[in-house]
């Protein structure tokens, strides 16, 4: 009976000595992975190689790594390597089968890198999203929305659907329009945008400022108000513009558009 229990104490502190092996095998593992990438990164910037390229490689390098740790770690607890490499080869073909879209996702993801819609801090919307583009992975394309919201769309989701990039042309349309009373002047309303739009900071020269009518409604013309700025600009630009257009129209004391509707009585 002793010795039975001697046995199982044994065992059991022989296997937490391994797990306690094998959980310092994995911290030292994923820093000595983290130390590799970064060095692996600081190479590839000096080569000066391009920054889209060089975090889809790292990416597709770390998870190859983490996958030979975890093949190394399963052999320190007497797991045949070779025997789990043949069940994870024949997962991975059913898996394949199963979850196409995983696959979609890689050779998607190798497109974008290499066709270059987008690339690394470019402003695109794809996929029904709209923000900034910081990694193009494996699997998955990461975007920072514009109120700052971290968002993982699928490789295959983006490269299947339409894709506007923002940042590609070194300039950019801003659309805005501006409701006139019926008594107002357009002439003298879109005369004096002109003059103070053109002078709002970051608003170009080239190509030149469009103020024109572009509709009609019951409250009178709509002016088309379009001025270009450089991407970077935009927001600033959009946000001036606005507000010069209302200020613009209260000091020159133009009326308050209104709607006229004309009610007439049947007999």
């Amino acid at each position: 009976m002793n010795s039975t229990l001697q046995n199982l104490i044994d065992q059991g502190i022989n296997i937490g000595l391994k797990v306690l092996g094998a959980i310092a095998l994995w911290v030292i593992g994923v820093w000595l992975i983290g130390l590799c990438m970064r060095l692996l990164t600081k190479s590839l910037e000096r080569q000066k190689v391009d920054t889209t390229y060089i975090r889809y490689f790292v990416s597709g390098v770390r998870i190859l790594l983490k996958v030979v740790l975890i093949v190394s770690i399963l052999g320190y607890f007497g797991i045949q390597t070779t025997s789990f490499a043949a069940l994870m080869a024949a997962v991975g073909i059913a898996i394949g089968a199963a979850w196409g879209g995983l696959l979609a996702n890689i050779a998607a993801g190798a497109f974008l890198v290499f066709l270059k819609p987008f690339k690394v801090g470019d402003l695109i919307s794809a996929a029904g999203i709209l923000g900034t583009v910081r990694e193009i992975g494996l699997f998955a394309t990461t975007i920072d929305t514009l109120d700052n919201v971290r968002t993982y769309v699928g490789n295959n989701k983006l490269f299947s659907d339409n894709i506007q990039n923002f940042t590609t042309n070194p300039f950019r349309r801003v659309d805005l329009v501006a409701q006139l009373n019926h008594a107002t002047d357009h002439h003298e309303a879109i005369k004096l945008l002109k003059e103070r739009i053109a002078k709002i900071p970051n608003v170009l020269s080239e190509p030149s400022l469009d103020v024109e009518i572009l509709q009609f409604n019951l409250a009178g013309p709509v002016l088309a108000v379009r001025p270009y700025c450089k991407n970077d600009n935009y927001w600033q630009v959009y946000f001036d513009t606005n507000r010069l257009i209302r200020e613009s129209f209260g000091e020159a004391g133009f009326a308050v558009p209104e709607q006229h509707l004309v009610v007439r009585n049947r007999v």
